[in-house]
């Protein structure tokens, strides 16, 4: 699944099937009947800064004056357009749960009221959680790891494997249990294996944080245990694979019977009897990483039952730290939040009581929101430019000059079997059987944890839910699902500056149109690609089509490569691939809508500028965002997109560009026609 953003349930009715349409006629443009939320045709001019040329750096252009006078909230490791809204849709959901937190027949009211209430969470200290911690401590024999590590998946505590039931990439018909590597504590391998200041001192903080960790539980000899523990997980992180690699759709499709997965066994942990015990359902399995799995378990056989041991213990204080008092909560976010984020300042509490609370009920919460915030005008008008946009890709597809035209019937098939979700889908999500107390916050996050892990496991043997949605409508996100052979765009994204029914269509094109497009153009990237109209992992682009692929993206990946956001910190291109094409795709489809949009009409001047700048700066608009210095050091790491000031540049690819803000040779960001990437 591809996201828009960084780096994942919800009435109304799915749009299924939008294709293409086989009519040549223009479709409407939608008028501007109002003034626009931003600005006077829905672009916020005043945070430009003109002194800039756009040719030199579009985002600062578009942006600067912006990017100069917005501070990053004392709680936020960045803010921007993203940032914005999800605080506005915090709010509201805020609201919400305000009306009910007092009712004790409302069940996301309990759950609320339990995270607000920090003096039962004091009180109570850490003794909700030492029922579980005495059983790491007790245990006394390797070969009963592997319960309590099928015991803490399911309470929501990473172990050295991660597990989830989702489609099977060759047969998205039915689900399968997928396991993935694991082990370590740490956002990146790099962060313990590469050698230089920056991540010396991040690994000496980790150690420092463990230790107080172990403190805080009541341990002795708290900072040699630690170190047990990092040693254990630098051994694990030398046998992880790559991001790059982990990223690798048929790479890490590595299917085994449940039998078969006994050569991932050691004396510490009995694969085959570890995922049964997880469900009974499991047959066969996907490992995505299958070296790894075995260097990981080779790392468990050489380590000491006690730092196993004291390894889940930590790996459960920190996974569990919101639900416990401000000792522990604080000293995992000091490390997570302002040694790796650089935030100053945790949220205050009401923020993480909302989160808690969607994220234990979200559905029963996004039920109300998407009745409240999402008008039945949004949904209609962004239905419009969703077909807009697909018929635009089909065109794409027709008059491309590199595909073969049997590839290029099969691509049309894919385009024509799309689902679009908009909103919120057809059906809610039923939480009978969750026992939810309003003074229990503790075993309300461990119950929603088991309920989920097992609804999860439900899945296996049913039909696949394709009602179903990896986000809330509360969500300021949107993604592409390759098994599901979907594009969906929650209510909470469907709002300025993506998307405005009363601003200018060049700006909704520009914002949300090129959204829809970078989701619709996952289906097409580099991974994306490899699925064919039925939504299955295979085969099907001529080897000439692959060859002409791989060209166009290796010239992509060389154009982020060179991009430097921090000293000697670089975007890593491989890496970013397929959200890069998605954003170069996404603009250049949506452009092709907007144009289609105009029925072979000029779009009018508004206040001096043209239908094609208001276009690129809707574009450069959504992108606008601050960063911490450590968060952006941590995302050029860890996040499969680019920062967005890179973002906002993929404009330098478009010949459009260059028309409509004049960019000439010698400015930075100017390319030789020859050199501009060209993929849809």
């Amino acid at each position: 699944m591809r996201l828009l953003l960084v780096s994942a349930l919800l009435a109304g009715t799915a749009l299924a099937g939008c294709a293409p349409t086989a009519t040549s006629e223009a479709p409407a443009v939608a008028p501007v009947t109002a003034k626009p939320e931003l600005g006077s045709f829905g672009f916020d001019a005043a945070g430009m800064d003109r002194s800039v040329a756009p040719g030199n750096d579009f985002y600062e252009y578009a942006n600067g004056t912006w990017a100069k006078n917005t501070p990053i909230p004392a709680d936020k490791s960045n803010y921007g357009m993203f940032t914005a809204l999800a605080d506005l849709s915090n709010e509201r959901v805020r609201g919400i749960l305000d009306e009910v937190k007092d009712d004790p027949a409302s069940m996301v009211g309990r759950a609320y009221t339990s995270y607000l209430d920090t003096a039962t969470v004091e009180a109570r200290g850490l003794a909700p959680i030492q029922p579980w911690l005495g059983k790491i401590k007790a245990l006394d024999d390797k070969a009963d790891y592997g319960a309590l590590v099928v015991e803490g998946a399911k309470m929501g505590v990473p172990g050295p494997f991660g597990g989830y039931v989702g489609q099977d990439d060759k047969h998205p018909d039915r689900y399968i249990f997928t396991l993935y590597q694991g082990g370590t504590g740490l956002p990146d391998r790099d962060m313990y294996l590469v050698d230089n200041p920056k991540m010396a001192a991040i690994r000496t903080a980790y150690v420092d944080y463990l230790a107080k960790m172990l403190t805080l539980a009541g341990e002795a000899d708290a900072e040699a245990r630690a170190k047990a523990v990092m040693a254990l997980e630098t051994q694990i992180a030398k046998v992880q694979w790559t991001r790059e690699e982990s990223s690798d759709a048929t790479k890490t499709y590595n299917k085994y019977t449940l039998a078969q997965t006994a050569q991932f066994s050691s004396p510490t942990l009995n694969m085959p009897a570890t995922l049964a015990a997880l469900s009974p359902k499991i047959t066969e399995v996907l490992i995505s990483q299958p070296s790894a799995v075995k260097g990981i378990a080779q790392a468990l056989d050489a380590a000491p039952l006690a730092v196993l041991k004291d390894q889940m213990l930590l790996r459960s204080l920190g996974a569990l730290s919101n639900y416990l008092p401000d000792a522990i909560s604080d000293t995992n976010f000091a490390f997570y939040g302002t040694t790796l984020q650089g935030t100053p300042e945790r949220e205050e509490r009401w923020k993480r009581a909302v989160a808690f609370t969607e994220g234990a009920l979200g559905e029963a919460v996004g039920k109300e929101y998407a009745a409240r915030y999402f008008p039945a005008e949004y949904k209609a008008e962004m239905n419009k430019l969703v077909a807009n946009v697909l018929d635009a890709m089909g065109r794409r597809i027709d008059a491309l000059e590199w595909m073969q035209p049997q590839t290029k019937a099969r691509a049309k098939a894919k385009l024509a079997n799309f689902t679009v979700k908009v909103g919120y889908p057809d059906r809610w999500r039923d939480y009978t059987g969750l026992e939810v107390r309003a003074d229990d916050l503790f075993g309300n996050a461990v119950r929603s944890n088991r309920f989920d892990y097992q609804y999860m496991l439900d899945k296996l043997g049913e039909p696949v839910r394709r009602w179903e949605w990896g986000m809330l409508p509360q969500t300021v996100n949107a993604y592409a699902n390759f098994g599901m052979m979907e594009v969906v765009f929650p209510a909470a994204i469907l709002q300025p500056p993506f998307f405005d029914p009363k601003a200018d269509p060049a700006v909704n094109y520009g914002g949300i149109g090129a959204v829809i497009g970078h989701e619709i153009s996952h289906h097409f990237d580099d991974q994306g690609a490899k699925y064919n109209e039925k939504g299955e992992l295979s085969d099907w682009w001529t080897p000439e089509d692959v060859k002409a692929f791989e060209a166009a993206s290796k010239q992509l990946v060389a154009q982020y490569d060179a991009y430097e956001p921090l000293p000697g910190e670089h975007v890593k291109g491989e890496f970013t691939l397929g959200e890069n094409i998605g954003d170069l795709a996404g603009l250049t489809i949506a452009y092709d809508a907007y144009k289609h949009s105009l029925g072979g009409k000029e779009a009018p001047v508004i206040d001096g500028f043209t239908g094609d700048q208001r276009f690129y700066l809707g574009w450069a608009q959504v992108w606008r965002r601050n960063y911490r210095e450590a968060n952006l050091r941590q995302r050029l790491l860890t996040d499969p997109h680019s920062p967005s000031v890179q973002r906002a540049w993929v404009v330098r690819n478009l010949d459009p560009w260059y028309g409509a803000f004049d960019a000439k040779p010698g400015e930075k960001l100017y390319l030789d026609p020859a050199k501009r990437v060209r993929i849809w």
